[in-house]
């Protein structure tokens, strides 16, 4: 049996944060991100990007969150990090070209990654709904997040949970290639409670 969780993301974790990100990235963006940039990032240094990210984040909204598989069995019990979550208030990294800068009550997903092998198995859906969670108790009104056009998997996985494109495009430039991306956005004000008929 498998169980799923999501917790916010420890300092020593960061080197199993790159490993994702980059695992993830040779895999799903092969097509899209010229193989030469793939081979040449550096799991070190990303990595002491991300411990900086959890360790001293710009302020207390912006967040990391790992997914976590326990696999249990009558043996031993075995925890795998699979998967993770990055996200703050927006800043100008969230903007389309010449867009006026976005509320203070927007948060702007910058990763949502679960590692290839470990997909189709909620871990995906348990990081959006605590990040969720999250977001709402930090008096976030909205969330965006940009995504590849030619990345199906991340627009139907938004797509899946409400979220839609709000008509702001960019293509950002890796090594000479321009890669086309738009922005999903999504409202995170709660439903309304339903009266009680009766």
């Amino acid at each position: 049996m498998a169980l799923g969780y999501v917790r916010p993301a420890r300092p020593d974790e960061a080197g199993e944060i790159a490993r994702i990100q980059l695992t993830t990235w040779q895999v799903a963006y092969r097509r899209l991100i010229p193989r030469q940039v793939l081979d040449e990032l550096d799991a070190g240094w990303l990595a002491e990007r991300w411990r900086e990210a959890i360790t001293a984040p710009p302020s207390p909204r912006h967040r990391v969150l790992i997914a976590i598989e326990q696999a249990e069995d009558s043996s031993q019990a075995t925890a795998h990090p699979v998967g993770f979550l990055a996200a703050g208030p927006a800043d100008e990294a969230a903007l389309a070209p010449g867009e006026e800068p976005l509320a203070v009550d927007v948060v702007a997903v910058t990763d949502l990654l679960v590692e290839p092998r470990w997909g189709r198995r909620g871990h995906g859906s348990r990081l959006l709904a605590a990040a969720v969670d999250l977001w709402r108790s930090d008096g976030f009104q909205t969330a965006v997040a940009w995504a590849y056009d030619r990345d199906p998997a991340t627009r139907g996985f938004l797509g899946s949970a409400g979220w839609e494109p709000d008509g702001a495009r960019r293509a950002l430039d890796v090594d000479d290639l321009l890669v086309p991306q738009l922005r999903l956005h999504v409202d995170l004000t709660p439903e309304p409670a339903e009266p009680n008929a009766g």
